[in-house]
């Protein structure tokens, strides 16, 4: 037997190939990457869910997730999906409304002849054809303790092709009635503001009078001041709401119309005027949705709210579906605005109330009457929750005492 052959030696165990270092860095980027989509799918979820149960973002789920939206940085897919939405479902074009929607209240009352603003004139219908009560004024809301009516209110049709479609307008006298703007965690945010929601129970003893603000901070293309506070620098020649310290209100252009005083109580700025010096404003036809706010075109036929002065000083607001911007100035012109501005824009936001009840008297939202019955209730200006700013127009305190006035008149 050879003992010279080789022992037997078991084979090696095979060496483990080293991966490149940049592998292991690859493997965790895409770990660290799959924990950041986690981590905000379920934040988009959670706030998702608690929008769609919060009533601050709008009166229905869609409204509550396109606010939603907008403000997680989803604007475009929002404007996307609302744009579409027009185009598979725009407004009806044609038909006639109940006439029951052009108002009930009284159209004639024997008031003083001074102290107050002339009775306004009956609106021309855009319809062409008017409708019987179309465009006629009546008395809503509270009046003064001397039985001077403060509000009154119009109804006419947007243009006349969507001719099913009921507007409202409101005409408010600010020599009987006082400004104030609320202002919102959420519009603008900030704060806490002395004025905020809810309306007090002494501030609505002599409460008339509410409604809606404009866009967002951030949409608006101007700034937001009030009570002394900058809570967004204010732009020139951005259209404005200015409330005075006397409770006074004015629409104007910043810094050519209106401009900074001590005087200033409040500065609400949105967009650019519609009208000016009594004329509707170049581009309105155009299809600029940066002009006219970031959430739809301006030639698109949707909710539209907006307010204007009249050349004695009255303040007109005007609410309601399926108008252009265009038509919401020839509205406001209409009504007799020599200038006036867009407010805030889409269903939910646009909302006008007035208010009854005895003078000196606390009421809430169940003394209120939305200008059109489609509008969300006024009950919301009295609720904890409503993080928006908003208006309210309250009689003056010589007008909740009787006094001896002029032979009344007609």
């Amino acid at each position: 037997m050879d003992s010279r052959r080789t022992a037997y030696r078991p084979p090696a165990t095979p060496a483990i190939p080293r991966h490149p270092q940049r592998v292991y860095i690859i493997r965790r980027a895409i770990v660290a990457a799959l924990l950041i989509l986690i981590i905000l799918f379920g934040y988009y979820v959670i706030t998702l869910a608690f929008a769609l149960f919060n009533p601050s973002y709008g009166t229905s789920e869609s409204a509550r997730a396109a606010e939603w939206g907008r403000s997680h940085g989803l604007s475009f897919i929002v404007n996307w999906a609302e744009q579409e939405a027009y185009r598979l479902n725009p407004p009806k074009v044609g038909g006639q409304p109940s006439l029951a929607t052009f108002g009930s209240g009284p159209t004639a009352i024997k008031v003083p002849a001074s102290g107050h603003l002339p009775v306004p004139k009956d609106i021309i219908s855009p319809a062409k054809r008017p409708l019987p009560g179309e465009g006629v004024w009546h008395v809503v809301g509270r009046e003064t303790a001397n039985g001077i009516p403060a509000v009154y209110e119009a109804f006419v049709r947007p243009d006349a092709i969507h001719t099913s479609y009921v507007v409202g307008v409101a005409w408010m006298d600010p020599t009987l009635l006082r400004a104030q703007l609320y202002s919102g965690s959420y519009i603008p945010g900030g704060g806490p503001y002395k004025y905020s929601a809810p309306i007090s129970a002494l501030a609505s003893k002599s409460l008339v009078a509410a409604f809606n603000a404009g866009f967002r901070v951030q949409d608006s293309h101007g700034g937001y001041y009030t009570n002394g506070t900058t809570v967004k620098p204010l732009v020139n020649n951005a259209a404005s709401v200015v409330i005075y310290k006397d409770g006074t209100m004015t629409v104007g252009s910043w810094g050519t119309q209106v401009w900074m005083s001590n005087q200033v109580a409040s500065v609400r700025q949105n967009l650019v005027l519609l009208v000016n010096n009594g004329k509707e404003v170049q581009g309105l036809k155009d299809q600029n949705s940066s002009k006219w706010g970031a959430t739809i075109s301006g030639s698109y036929n949707v909710w539209r709210s907006g307010l204007g002065v009249t050349r004695d000083g009255a303040i007109v607001y005007v609410g309601g579906p399926a108008m252009s911007i265009s038509d919401l100035a020839d509205i406001l012109k209409r009504a007799g605005a020599v200038r006036a501005m867009q407010l805030d824009i889409n269903t939910g936001w646009v909302q006008f109330s007035t208010f009854e009840g005895p003078l000196d008297t606390s009421i809430n939202g169940g003394n209120s009457t939305s200008l059109l019955s489609a509008m969300p209730t006024g009950s919301r200006y009295f609720t904890t929750w409503w993080n928006r700013d908003f208006f309210t127009m309250s009689l003056r305190p010589n007008e909740l005492v009787k006094s001896k006035k002029t032979s009344p008149t007609s």
